[in-house]
């Protein structure tokens, strides 16, 4: 496609993590099966008849069982990790967002305001409008020029939030259950669920913002333009 830039994660970097990290995985779990015989020779060694019979466990079979476990929990982090690979596609009419299983796209014209935030890439519109959230890694270095202008260091409404808790007067009942269901949703680590409430709420004038497990808010309606 012409005159479109791209900011994409290093092809490299995505297999190095994928061959990495499970390595790793099997690597701690030799370790892991080879604690209970480095813990028996402890005198003080607590639990020592549970101990004695792992450290009995028949071989070959119990290393390669804590090898294979190891590397299958490594592929796992390995799938998450590669889950914030992020592809920053910018063309003259659109800025196309893709990471794996996921694409969401949203009309150049409208995008005001790009910043990272945390490990996040966040787009505004001129109303302060949160257009997009996307996990992220890729450095400001590489997103600053692609973005031009519109990129920011930081939230130009970061003075603007406030605490969400129950029974604000201020927020609508509708708003208040999607808040009070998003907080469920952080509580229980259910990101998806999270980050559909969140874009719930952005159709209402909500900007939600998450520290740890608290969640703070903004409204849209009413603010100055960018």
């Amino acid at each position: 496609m012409m005159n479109e830039t791209i900011v994409a994660t290093p092809w490299w970097a995505r297999l190095a993590v994928w061959a990495t990290v499970p390595a790793a995985g099997a690597g701690l779990g030799w370790v892991v099966h080879q604690l209970p015989e480095w813990l028996l020779r402890l005198p003080w060694a607590p639990m020592r008849g549970p101990l004695r019979a792992v450290d009995r466990l028949p071989e070959p079979g119990a290393t390669i069982g804590a090898l294979l476990l190891g590397a299958i929990a490594g592929l796992v982090l390995a799938a998450l990790i590669d889950q914030e690979s992020l592809t920053v596609r910018i063309s003259g009419t659109e800025v196309t967002l893709t990471r794996p299983g996921k694409t969401r796209t949203v009309p150049r014209g409208e995008v005001a305001v790009a910043y990272r935030e945390g490990d996040q890439l966040v787009l505004l519109g001129r109303t302060g409008r949160e257009l997009a959230r996307e996990p992220s890694h890729l450095a400001p270095a590489r997103l600053a020029p692609a973005f031009g202008t519109a990129w920011a260091e930081q939230d130009p409404y970061a003075g603007s939030y406030r605490r969400w808790v129950p029974d604000l007067p201020d927020v609508p009942a509708e708003a208040a259950a999607l808040f009070a269901a998003r907080q469920q949703a952080l509580d229980r680590g259910d990101g998806d669920d999270a980050r559909e409430l969140r874009d719930e709420l952005a159709r209402l004038g909500f900007v939600a913002r998450d520290e740890k497990k608290r969640q703070h808010f903004r409204r849209t309606d009413g603010q100055d333009r960018l």
